[in-house]
């Protein structure tokens, strides 16, 4: 384009002005001021690092000035790798590391090459764990006082994590190091798991550069709903032999193998949380034979053998006292050969399990190891985010969605089906009476926040180059919030002010790395309360107060007691009474009502009130932000899978009805929409082309309504009718199925799902993913014909 000369005679101006400015000194002058207004800029305690100020040259012409590249940011120089392992479920007299039965060969060459912490807790639940472990705040000040299924519309319980509670891979990331998080998440909101977003609380969006893994509570390890990134992914499609754990395994060590080839100076941080041994116990069968008959003796000889070996290995006093078995639970002797066979074997798949899963943290280590890199690697072992599970009920469970439904199962049932325990087929759970062996030889299980239990777990820490202290114990009281505070420690890193422009709470949680050179400093943590459904606990100075429970975790019928004056006190000095067997409150009623005092402050303090010890009425999702709430009608289209419970219509204990528009071919086969699988759930589908609706009332009762005659080929509207008799929840109701208007079949669900579909499936149109509703067929079951819209309408 030709310039005008009024263009040119201005630009020639411009120049020779700013020549002038340069010969004369005020352009460099200009320039200096700019650095320094830039060297002046927020310190390193606010992320992300901001950029380095210019320190080369500008002049008019490139060949009179200095470029200088703002470098990336370095980790602290000679800064460790990180591994930071978290399993799921795992009572402190489990792992043969600390007495128990469960062989966990990994865990204990990390003690003999490190530490092994006696006093080490977590929060009694998994989310909430999970929480105040990777942002070192307590679970309350993170908003997860319960797992993301039962927040309610208080501050420390809606379990939306703030931007203020930044993560310690946040930090690490925006520090130099390269993230990434393997296994379980739920840490999502329930209402923000679907493809919608949004994904702000996701890991990715944590500081994770990389994520693999599930999203809820718990999976099925032999069809699991996986996601990598943000996207659901199926990856045990085709391959009848996969196992999520070995999967896990080999993805965390393809990506250290990648972070070590292509930047072998930057070190990683490597969150490894499997998801075992949380239900359903899903080992390989090698595993499980390995502890055939180890458990025929019945869980209170299993537990008394713990109790000795742990006093042998010296991870308890040798004058701890074992505490009784908790009230409701059976004494093994008492069990019918018939209930025996089957609880031993529940036992022995469980083991299995916990020892595959320890072998799979030793595939990762040991691929650490090979590459040169383990003698700088901090590894973290926590065996456990809360006590062993006590939700499997009195007597084991087949199918875990039985127990949130409050469903029982018959025991002729689970004996016909022993030999599947632990297999694709089963969703399975052992009895309480394991659980509480598990916990040896503290009082009670899982979810109970009051009692030890419930919060301690075992925890190995191994740092070759760091720590020069090989196979020793550490009594110090300790708790999960500490660990973020003792990475940043170790890693020389403040915990920032600011990150990505918020202002942050600062870390509750204390460095451990005091304890790292002396086995006899004193804890630096004096005080920690814990609250779970208003079972409470508050430990100061060697003496923790704590309520007594009021129901029991595996009885859903829970006695209604007001949280404040509906529950009894106990008073303990764990300084001289490890496993809280001798309650001291009727003698020092001072004493215990100072430290009720200390709790109600801390509970003010950290967002625990006001306290709420109500479960089930958690459950409704009618309680929570929704993507569903005050819609009628939903309308999807083919290829549309792994939507969750949280974002799909609610059909439970409703009228409601299905409307497909499908073109079909001769012998139309395959799933035009289902919600659930094997374990629960429903489905509308073609059989050869008859069309066929099956209600799975939790694997308890199957139900199925199909056509005679297959459809004929074209286009044509499919319908489902469910008309619910009402009269409270879980109830039935008649169903009627019809072809472009013509009524071709009816019949009866005599009960129906009243409070939860699936815990880990998910709503597909087109294709089934995870496990069939029924054994009739097999995923994916793909439409063969094409499908236009499906509408589900709630009445």
């Amino acid at each position: 384009m030709r310039r005008s000369p009024v263009w040119t005679t201005a630009v020639l101006a411009v120049g020779g002005l700013l020549g002038w400015l340069f010969a004369s000194g005020h352009l460099a002058e200009a320039f200096a001021q700019q650095q320094k207004a830039n060297e002046a800029s927020p310190s390193a305690n606010v992320l992300p690092v901001p950029l380095a100020p210019f320190k080369g040259t500008i002049g008019l012409r490139t060949k009179d000035s200095n470029s200088d590249f703002p470098q990336p940011v370095q980790a602290p120089k000679g800064a460790p790798n990180i591994v930071l392992v978290l399993l799921d479920d795992v009572g402190f007299g489990a792992t043969s590391t600390y007495g128990g039965p469960c062989n966990t060969p990994t865990f204990t060459k990390l003690a003999a090459n490190g530490l092994k912490y006696s006093q080490f807790h977590t929060t009694a639940l998994c989310s909430p764990t999970r929480a105040a472990l990777i942002t070192g705040r307590n679970h309350h000040s993170t908003h997860t006082a319960c797992i993301m299924e039962l927040g309610t519309g208080f501050p420390g319980y809606d379990t939306v994590m703030g931007k203020d509670t930044a993560t310690v891979a946040e930090v690490l990331k925006q520090s130099g190091y390269g993230t990434a998080w393997f296994g379980k998440n739920h840490n999502i909101p329930d209402w923000e798991t679907s493809q919608a977003g949004p994904f702000d609380r996701w890991p990715t969006s944590l500081g994770f550069d990389h994520f693999y893994g599930f999203i809820g509570g718990d999976t099925s390890q032999w069809r699991p709903n996986t996601t990598e990134g943000t996207r659901p992914i199926e990856p045990y499609v085709g391959n009848p032999d996969y196992n999520l754990d070995y999967d896990l395994a080999d993805q965390a060590m393809k990506w250290i193998k990648m972070q070590k080839a292509v930047a072998p100076d930057k070190p990683f941080f490597c969150y490894y949380a499997p998801g075992a041994t949380h239900a359903p116990h899903h080992p390989k069968p090698e595993w499980v034979a390995k502890y055939k008959g180890k458990f025929d003796q019945g869980w209170d000889k299993v537990r008394e053998e713990t109790f000795e070996r742990q006093k042998k290995l010296g991870v308890i006093p040798a004058d701890t006292k074992l505490n009784p078995r908790a009230p409701g639970i059976q004494a093994w002797d008492a069990c019918t050969p018939e209930e025996k066979k089957v609880y031993a074997r529940f036992m022995e798949v469980y083991a299995g399990y916990l020892e595959q899963t320890d072998h799979n943290v030793g595939r990762v280590l040991k691929s650490i190891e090979d590459m040169g890199q383990l003698d700088n690697t901090l590894v973290i072992y926590i065996a456990g985010d809360n006590g062993a599970s006590a939700e499997g009920s009195l007597q084991g469970l087949l199918n875990e969605m039985t127990f949130f439904n409050g469903v029982k199962e018959d025991l002729k049932d689970v004996l016909e089906r022993v030999d599947e325990i632990g297999t694709w087929k089963t969703y399975n759970h052992y009895p309480v009476g394991w659980a509480h062996a598990m916990c040896a030889p503290f009082q009670w299980t899982k979810q109970v926040a009051s009692h030890f239990g419930g919060t301690r777990n075992g925890m190995v820490i191994s740092w070759p180059k760091g720590i020069a202290a090989k196979g020793e114990l550490r009594s110090q009281f300790h708790h999960v919030i500490d660990i973020a505070p003792t990475l940043l420690d170790v890693v020389g890193l403040p915990q920032p002010a600011s990150v990505n422009g918020v202002t942050q709470k600062p870390i509750e949680g204390v460095s451990m790395k005091y304890s790292f050179a002396n086995a006899k400093a004193p804890s630096m943590r004096t005080t920690q309360y814990f609250e779970m459904f208003a079972n409470r606990a508050i430990y100061h100075d060697g003496w923790i107060a704590c309520t007594t429970p009021v129901g029991a975790p595996w009885d859903p019928n829970t006695p209604t007691a007001d949280v404040i004056t509906g529950y009894r006190w106990e008073l303990y000095n764990v300084a001289k009474d490890f496993s809280q067997a001798d309650d001291l409150a009727a003698k020092m009623p001072d004493k215990l009502k100072d430290m009720q005092l200390l709790f109600y402050t801390e509970a003010a303090r950290y967002d625990v009130l006001p306290l709420d010890n109500s479960r089930v009425e958690r459950i409704d999702p009618a309680i929570r932000p929704s993507l569903t709430r005050g819609r009628k009608s939903f309308t999807y289209t083919e290829g549309m899978t792994r939507i969750p419970e949280g974002a799909s219509p609610d059909i439970k204990n409703k009228s409601w009805s299905i409307t497909a528009e499908v073109e079909t071919k001769a012998d139309t086969t395959g799933m035009i929409i289902t919600n659930g699988g094997l374990f629960g759930g429903w489905a509308l589908y073609l059989e050869k082309g008859k069309p066929a609706f099956h209600f799975n009332f939790v694997d308890v009762v199957h139900y199925q309504v199909a056509g005679q005659d297959a459809i004929a080929t074209g286009k044509h509207t499919i319908k489902m009718d469910f008309a619910y008799d009402g009269g409270g929840i879980g109830k039935g109701g008649n169903v009627t199925l019809s072809v472009d208007g013509k009524e071709v079949a009816k019949g009866r669900v005599e009960k129906s799902i009243p409070f939860r579909i699936t815990l880990d499936e998910s709503l597909d149109v087109g294709e089934d993913t995870g496990t069939p509703v029924n054994l009739t067929y097999d995923v994916p079951f793909k439409f063969t014909g094409k499908i236009e819209k499906v509408t589900i309408e709630l009445r």
